[in-house]
């Protein structure tokens, strides 16, 4: 029986450029692949599935989230590859667990573990219940040299835990960080905020 595969990381931790190497890898060996991404990611162009290196390749299957797949497309299909698997819905998630148990076909899904507060994504959520194989795509912290574990949410360059569970962005909106310097980030904006707010109700009193 074919595998579901979970294959996860932070911002920055090329998980698309990994993606497009197994694209590559199969291809060479003259096997065919379906590149499958959410329609939702338009950021580097609405079908192209593109790494920040630069490399690109054009999407098979756009996945809304009321995505039913015609398992007749999959024909003949050598390995399905998943991009930004975390905007999926647990619905999505299970078709790609029964395509992988009953039509036999390897199903491997790349995405974040965690939003900017840290908290599971839907389709990650999903992955972790059900995929055969979790691996962690590694990479270090911005501010460190630590195992980046933790996406951080920048707002004009400033940390946040405010605004939308999914806003797309690259690395000018998000930086991958550890655990330590993910708070202390988010603790020096918290007190610059309250000094720079203390400081402008002082200087309204000054006669």
């Amino acid at each position: 029986m074919a595998k579901l595969y979970f294959r996860y990381g932070t911002v920055g931790s090329a998980k698309t450029l990994n993606l497009l190497a197994v694209t590559h890898n199969y291809q060479q060996q003259n096997k065919k692949v379906f590149l499958l991404k959410p329609r939702l990611d338009d950021r580097f162009g609405a079908n192209e599935v593109t790494s920040r290196a630069g490399l690109t390749k054009t999407a098979d299957i756009l996945i809304s989230a009321d995505t039913v797949f015609d398992v007749r497309e999959f024909t003949g299909v050598d390995c399905i590859l998943v991009d930004e698997a975390q905007f999926l819905t647990k619905s999505i998630i299970d078709q790609f667990r029964a395509i992988a148990s009953i039509q036999n076909i390897p199903v491997i899904c790349y995405g974040l573990r965690t939003d900017f507060r840290g908290n599971l994504f839907e389709g990650s959520k999903r992955l972790f219940e059900v995929a055969d194989s979790i691996e962690e795509v590694k990479t270090t912290c911005t501010y460190c040299n630590r195992k980046a574990i933790f996406n951080l949410k920048l707002v004009d360059g400033k940390p946040t835990l405010t605004g939308p569970t999914i806003e797309l962005g690259a690395e000018e909106r998000y930086s991958p960080t550890c655990s330590t310097c993910y708070r202390t980030q988010l603790e020096q904006q918290y007190v610059t905020r309250l000094e720079t707010h203390e400081s402008e109700r002082l200087s309204s009193m000054t006669p």
